[in-house]
């Protein structure tokens, strides 16, 4: 398939393509004409890459890890860097987490101390009183 294809049905620009291939974490083979033709497999490996940058890796420690995806081993080092970043990512969502629970918390005292909605009458008193 071809780089506007791939982008299309992944979501990434068409820069992001030529970058990730610049990184050496997709690769493609060139047309008679020069043009960029990917493997279908290239699709799986784009929204791999995305996740990961998502994530907050860079491209250079996706560009480590990459092999292990292919040979289904890693070395120590590629282990040790899994595990480095698998804690860095817990350590995000444990802040994020505490994150949703304070927004939670401002949500509902927002909520108890919300004006009533615009054309909705506020109970009458009793004019009789």
């Amino acid at each position: 398939m071809r780089i506007g294809e791939l982008a299309e049905i992944t979501g990434a620009s068409v820069r992001s393509l030529r970058y990730y291939e610049q990184q050496g974490l997709l690769q493609s083979e060139r047309s008679g004409g020069g043009q960029r033709e990917y493997a279908t497999e290239a699709v799986e490996r784009v929204q791999l890459i995305r996740c990961y940058l998502r994530s907050g890796l860079p491209t250079r420690v996706i560009a480590e890890l990459m092999p292990c995806l292919h040979s289904g081993t890693t070395t120590a080092a590629q282990r040790e860097l899994l595990t480095v970043e698998r804690e860095r990512i817990a350590a995000q969502i444990a802040e994020l987490t505490e994150l949703s629970e304070r927004m939670d918390w401002m949500i509902d005292q927002a909520e108890r101390r919300a004006e009533p909605a615009e054309g909705k009458a506020e109970p009458a008193e009793d004019a009789a009183a």
